[in-house]
């Protein structure tokens, strides 16, 4: 009794000094919860810094523009432009066609066969598909080709896993590093890695899934375990917003003893800021209802009464047990002598 008493008055002289250091002060039955004002909450949340990608984090990465170092060779999945100086009578002057897989190319039924052109460069390729059109006899086989698309952009575009090293995956062109960089960081760092590949190569970066930062609520089971969820941070989440996206309170929970724990240096102060659950939830208060950080620990302790049944069940489970075997030990033998006395009693 006297530590828990002790325990009490040092809990009041902290809030007592948290009330004079300028925080705002709550009156929940006995218990005086002291916010500092800075905390930000619903009504008035906090611009995040900028956001620092990490493992398992999914990032959408567009090549703006790609274009190859010269000589350029040809390689399927490409696409080739091809303009034709005099083209046959109802048929474009311009078509674009892919590179087959097979490194050949289709300029269409009126131009009869394939034209390998894989490996080739540009002139090169040029050449390959003016030599096809003389076997067809056409007056004037001058064609231009230019490369309309490069497979570079189906190798760098899309979305890329940081893996657990801290690094992405661009294919052919290697990885590059991008842990704890803020996306414009991770946009140089691609457009550097490319640069040894591309000609002043462009990308633009975005998430596309937020995997990384997390928030945590924790519901006590009164002596019967704890529940530990994880929620993906966006960035926008109250108290509020994390207990409805575990479907509420369990029915042991308390309303009396919420609070969010937040993450600090390794020994530095713990923050726990207490939270008024009957206020933001029937008032609307928003005064505790804080926007929560990565890493923030939303818990939810059980009812006293709860946890003090639990463990008295299982203080006394034992004895119950050994008791009910002495007790039925007790009536089989009684059962068992009761049987004897009768055999030797009769006729």
């Amino acid at each position: 009794m006297a530590a828990q008493s002790k325990g009490r008055r040092r809990g009041l002289a902290l809030a007592l000094l948290l009330c004079a250091a300028g925080a705002g002060c709550h009156h929940t039955g006995p218990t005086v919860l002291c916010i500092p004002p800075e905390f930000p909450r619903e009504l008035d949340k906090a611009s995040l810094p900028a956001y620092t990608v990490e493992p398992p984090d999914i990032l959408l990465v567009e090549a703006v523009r790609a274009v190859p170092k010269p000589p350029y060779r040809i390689e399927p999945m490409d696409a080739l432009l091809v303009q034709f100086a005099t083209p046959l009578p109802n048929t474009p002057g311009t078509v674009v066609v892919f590179v087959e897989p097979d490194g050949t190319i289709n300029l269409g039924p009126e131009y009869k066969g394939s034209i390998r052109v894989a490996g080739m460069t540009l002139p090169e390729a040029k050449d390959a598909i003016e030599k096809h059109l003389k076997s067809l006899d056409l007056r004037n086989p001058t064609v231009t080709v230019a490369l309309s698309q490069s497979r570079i952009l189906q190798r760098i575009s899309g979305p890329h896993l940081v893996r657990p090293d801290g690094t992405i995956g661009l294919g052919v062109y290697g990885e590059v590093r991008v842990s704890g960089m803020t996306l414009p960081d991770v946009k140089k760092a691609i457009e550097a890695h490319l640069a040894s590949y591309l000609l002043n190569p462009e990308v633009a970066v975005d998430v596309q899934a937020y995997n990384s930062k997390l928030v945590y609520v924790v519901l006590d089971g009164g002596g019967a375990g704890q529940q530990v969820v994880r929620l993906p941070f966006t960035g926008n989440e109250t108290v509020l917003d994390a207990v409805a996206q575990v479907n509420g309170l369990a029915p042991v929970s308390s309303t009396n003893h919420i609070w969010v724990a937040r993450p600090a240096p390794a020994g530095g102060p713990h923050q726990v800021l207490p939270v008024d659950w009957r206020a933001v939830t029937a008032l609307a208060d928003t005064g505790t209802n804080y926007q929560l950080l990565p890493g923030d620990r939303v818990y939810v302790a059980a009812q006293h009464l709860v946890a003090t049944d639990t463990f008295l069940a299982r203080l006394f489970a034992p004895l119950e047990r050994v008791l009910g075997v002495t007790l039925l030990g007790n009536v089989t033998v009684r059962s068992v002598d009761g049987q004897f006395t009768s055999g030797s009693t009769g006729p």
